[in-house]
């Protein structure tokens, strides 16, 4: 999940590339690539319930393994998408 942050940024490089202003440029590169964010960390997610709320012999040792995971997963593309981006626009708009 690191690497979105990384790809979100030089989306909006490129975008600035171009010659788009600062703020349309980090808009059209939180646009360009928040689908593809969402939807890997939510194939993730739905891969991880199986294993995190299944009964059976043995699950009790994975299920706190996989809880953890589906948890990282959600904050990580929270960060990705919002903290990352808005640390990066208030850096570089100086």
């Amino acid at each position: 999940m690191a690497k979105n942050g990384i790809l979100l940024l030089h989306a909006d490089y490129k975008f600035r590339a171009l010659g788009f202003n600062p703020v349309e440029a980090i808009h059209q590169a939180g646009r360009r690539r928040l689908w593809p964010i969402v939807v890997t960390a939510m194939v993730t997610v739905v891969g991880m319930l199986r294993l995190g709320f299944t009964q059976g012999a043995g699950l009790q040792m994975l299920q706190p393994l996989a809880i953890a995971v589906i948890g990282r997963i959600l904050i990580s593309m929270v960060l990705s998408l919002v903290i990352t981006t808005a640390v990066y626009f208030s850096l570089a708009a100086r």
